[in-house]
């Protein structure tokens, strides 16, 4: 996904600077697009109910720590730092349907997608978005 008006308004150190609970607002909307795209893509005819509750096996938070899991081995430093201080950030919100510790590594696995977005670092969010479709595959 490229929108133009955003192009190069992030640079690394800009975006490390942001609070990490703000990188994790943006990649929670960038996951949350991608994963909807790709289930309706492959879908096609299921009911809007139905596509539904397949995204929920992929967003919600024990998904997501699973996933971070999963895939922390193939993560760079930076993407391993912003995970961490995600993971980290105090939320002031309390999960209904995940523990603590899932909520908290689902924050810092969307810090880390949100971080990659605004600095327009695509390869990589593309390789680990299909990284998670083909874990969720298996």
């Amino acid at each position: 996904m490229e929108f133009d008006i955003l192009k190069d308004k992030f640079n690394v150190q800009d975006a490390k600077m942001l609070n990490p609970l703000v990188l994790a607002f943006i990649g929670d909307a960038i996951y949350e697009v991608f994963i909807r795209t790709y289930l309706v893509n492959r879908n096609r005819e299921l009911s809007v109910h139905k596509l539904h509750v397949e995204a929920i096996s992929y967003v919600k938070a024990h998904a997501q720590s699973e996933f971070i899991k999963q895939m922390e081995s193939e993560l760079t430093d930076d993407e391993i730092s912003m995970f961490k201080r995600g993971r980290n950030s105090k939320s002031g919100t309390v999960p209904k349907n995940a523990d603590m510790q899932e909520y908290r590594a689902a924050t810092g696995f969307e810090a880390m997608l949100g971080y990659l977005y605004i600095t327009e670092q695509n390869d990589r969010l593309n390789y680990i978005l299909n990284k998670i479709v083909q874990i969720k595959a298996e």
